[in-house]
């Protein structure tokens, strides 16, 4: 493995880290890689208020997670690079093992 250095650590936490480290955003990278949503849908899907889903997604966007691209009057948002998601599949499996260890520790 090559060792990270401390600037490769401090851009992954400012675009990764920050970018993901909210429950909502994570939800919101989920659906668009789905399809395009504008925030009318990603409001509706989310069950929040739209200021809070716009903020979520100016976080994603200057993070550089999702592209916004305006189609009439409403601006679509799809997931940037499919990278991000296959990173967080990893994690996922990562704590779906950690569950299964504890809650099997937690047995015997």
């Amino acid at each position: 493995m090559i060792p990270i250095t401390e600037e490769e650590v401090v851009l992954i936490h400012r675009y990764v880290c920050e970018g993901i480290g909210d429950p909502k955003r994570l939800t919101l990278l989920y659906l668009v890689a789905q399809r395009p949503h504008n925030v009318t849908e990603l409001t509706a899907a989310l069950g929040v208020a739209q200021p809070t889903v716009s903020h979520h997604l100016r976080i994603l966007r200057e993070r550089g997670l999702v592209l916004a691209e305006r189609e009439g009057t409403s601006v679509y948002y799809t997931l940037a690079d499919s990278r991000v998601l296959d990173a967080i599949e990893m994690m996922r499996g990562f704590v779906a093992d950690l569950m299964r260890e504890q809650a099997e520790a937690v047995a015997r």
